[in-house]
């Protein structure tokens, strides 16, 4: 079973461009790993940052959240309020604001984090599926729970190392899509047993250094280690 987020990847049109984004607009600390990539520390997770180039890829248009500290997120709006059209939604306690990075990604930070740093990690990432049962099965069998399904649109919410929405194609809110050819990186205790829970269903698994890359039904990679 998967037992924790490590990173999630996404494409960067313009390597510069996207880590001056998330480096100096958002403060976030980048590491440079060369090879048309660089890494953004995001509190316990890692974002990738991924050039255009051999598969897995990073994810397109993918919509997924930061975690921050309620006490933080005045803070958070206040910054970057003058340069982005933010749009904000509460459920329940709990306040997100959303807007979108240069490569048309659907940034959102939500009062989900603990602690005292700005960021605390990746809590939510949302993938597009083309048969939404399809893909519950799939992750249910990954460790991944449902919890909330869409009242109109196919969508569910499923809990886990991070809550996993996977919608069948449609906007949600702010106008975000989910996220195709996603790479998203986890751990677990045993991945090549973990991989034999969905190998009858997935389009590919292979060894990777010293774990495993599943491709699921929809394309996306899930690198386990």
């Amino acid at each position: 079973m998967l037992t924790g987020l490590r990173w999630l990847a996404l494409e960067a049109k313009y390597l510069d461009r996207a880590r001056e984004f998330y480096g100096s607009r958002l403060g976030l600390p980048v590491r440079e790993d060369g090879d048309g990539e660089a890494t953004v520390e995001a509190g316990d997770h890692r974002l990738v940052l991924r050039e255009p180039g051999d598969v897995p890829r990073g994810g397109l248009h993918t919509h997924f959240a930061f975690a921050a500290p309620a006490d933080r997120y005045d803070e958070w709006y206040d910054r970057l309020a003058s340069d982005f059209d933010l749009v904000e939604h509460q459920f329940g306690s709990a306040r997100s604001l959303y807007f979108y990075d240069p490569d048309g990604n659907c940034v959102e930070i939500g009062t989900r984090g603990e602690g005292t740093d700005p960021i605390t990690g990746i809590f939510e990432v949302v993938l597009e599926v083309e048969d939404l049962d399809r893909a519950e099965s799939f992750y249910t069998d990954l460790g991944f729970e449902t919890y909330d399904r869409g009242s109109e649109r196919r969508r569910i919410r499923m809990g886990g190392p991070v809550d996993l929405e996977l919608w069948e194609p449609q906007l949600g809110l702010a106008d975000a899509r989910g996220g195709v050819h996603a790479d998203v990186g986890f751990s677990a205790d045993d991945p090549g047993a973990t991989a034999e829970r969905v190998a009858d269903r997935a389009c590919r698994v292979e060894s990777v250094g010293d774990g495993v890359r599943i491709r699921d039904p929809d394309g996306h990679y899930l690198t386990v280690s």
